[in-house]
């Protein structure tokens, strides 16, 4: 039976193949317990065949569920492929659910809480991620209150309990300033993110770990962010590594930023490797193709989504927070 054009196949379409019922037919769909596998099998064969896709009004109206996540993601973030990348590991999971994933934008210059408003008063979504987590971060609070589920990429300072998945910053830094050393050099600078970020601290206290460690010293890199235009991260760069007293070992935050670094140290008549070395993090392998001298650890971006896509998921079931809170632990640094 083929499907009129211009018409969606429907439970009906899929019951008239398979000569089941509709009831039948829509708990195979649902991986119903009390359906034999081999009808599992058919019917949902059948349905990927006619491609059929559930009536999202309907199913609402039914089970009260969208079906729907909610990704709300700063438009900012595409330096280097963050957000294709955790679009794409956030979809890994969804695909063998009926869930579907819906990106809801924001700026900077607008406030952060206004796409979380608008989904949990709306209830245009059954669960949010989120991220740039802030140590006291408004949007989680407003949904705890709210009993809304939700997992954010990267901790807060509230003692609240949530799900999150983070990168331990600490740890990258803390090992990024000890390869610095052990690459001889002693006076070390950071390239931070913004103090509004909850990973700023992590990455910092990491830092200092590392050069308490090894008794190197600290130049500030102050006046720049990870948030800063690279064009900036690139000329405070030079005005640094012009000075007498300049640094000799550098730790970036983000790949995006170490571009604007390695520009930087070229402007300024030094040499990558021989007279200033490169820590950073990277979500792809392009600093490895753009410079073999860097210092580089890999941030799985894609395992974050998943990880993030899971514990939502989870927590839409009922979960226990604590069950649902995961850290990556970052690779030793290492040259290209």
């Amino acid at each position: 039976m083929d499907t009129p054009a211009g018409e969606r196949p429907t439970l009906k379409t899929i019951a008239f193949m398979t000569g089941l019922g509709i009831t039948t037919v829509s708990r195979a769909l649902k991986d119903a317990p009390e359906i034999g596998e081999e009808t599992r099998r058919r019917v949902q064969l059948v349905a990927k065949q006619v491609g059929y896709r559930p009536n999202r009004a309907g199913v609402r109206l039914r089970t009260g569920k969208t079906n729907v996540i909610s990704l709300i993601l700063n438009t900012e973030q595409e330096v280097t492929g963050f957000s294709s990348d955790m679009i794409y590991g956030i979809s890994e999971v969804l695909a063998d659910t009926p869930y579907h994933l819906i990106v809801t934008p924001y700026s900077r210059r607008n406030d952060p809480m206004e796409p979380v408003r608008y989904v949990v008063e709306t209830g245009s979504a059954d669960g949010i991620i989120i991220s740039r987590t802030e140590p006291d971060d408004p949007r989680v609070r407003y949904m705890l209150e709210r009993g809304f589920p939700f997992a954010a990429h990267g901790r807060t300072h509230m003692g609240l309990e949530h799900p999150w998945h983070d990168f331990d910053n600490f740890a990258y830094a803390r090992d990024a300033a000890r390869a610095l050393v052990e690459a001889g050099r002693h006076r070390l600078m950071l390239l931070e993110p913004s103090p509004t970020l909850s990973y700023h601290y992590h990455m910092r206290d990491g830092f200092h770990e590392g050069l308490y460690e090894s008794g190197a010293s600290e130049a500030p890199f102050n006046g720049v962010t990870l948030d800063s235009a690279i064009g900036d991260i690139k000329a405070r760069t030079v005005e640094l590594m012009r000075r007498p007293n300049r640094p000799d070992g550098i730790v970036s935050g983000s790949g995006g930023a170490a571009f604007a670094i390695v520009a930087g140290i070229m402007e300024a008549g030094l040499k990558l490797g021989r007279d200033v070395d490169l820590v950073s993090k990277q979500s792809s392998r392009l600093l490895h193709w753009f410079r073999r001298e860097i210092f580089t650890v890999d941030e799985d971006i894609k395992l974050a989504g998943r990880e993030l896509s899971a514990a939502v998921l989870k927590r839409i079931e009922g979960a226990d927070t604590k069950t649902l809170q995961s850290l990556s632990v970052p690779d030793k640094p290492a040259r290209g």
